[in-house]
């Protein structure tokens, strides 16, 4: 090959790389960012089971008769907003630990891919 040609060939060879290194890395990132979302809506929900069960109502009737239909709405949804907000300021870490599980399930899984 002449060096008029080489010059280019390798130009175009880095680049596919550079390209293939970028998709490799949008990809990680995506599934990463995929796996954080996913922990934190799982932890959301827990939280918000969790704030349902104290806030849970003994039978008493409130000052602003919270116990009917509307109270249940109503504490159903403060409970939804406790929760993403605890899971918004950090949560109890349960997040980061499901996210570390779930990273190490996917290559656990694409190692497994491979292999076949």
């Amino acid at each position: 090959m002449s060096a008029i040609l080489a010059a280019p060939a390798a130009k175009l060879a880095i680049g596919a790389a550079v390209n293939l290194a970028g998709g490799i890395a949008d990809a990680l990132s995506s599934s990463q960012s995929k796996a954080k979302k996913t922990a934190d809506d799982f932890e959301t929900v827990f939280l918000e089971n969790f704030t349902q069960t104290m806030m849970s109502s003994n039978g008493t009737e409130g000052p602003l008769g919270e116990n009917g239909v509307g109270g249940d709405v109503w504490r159903s949804m403060l409970s939804q907003e406790y929760a993403k907000q605890i899971q918004r300021s950090g949560g109890v870490g349960l997040s980061d630990q499901i996210m570390r599980d779930l990273i190490q399930v996917q290559a656990k899984a694409s190692a497994g891919a491979g292999n076949v």
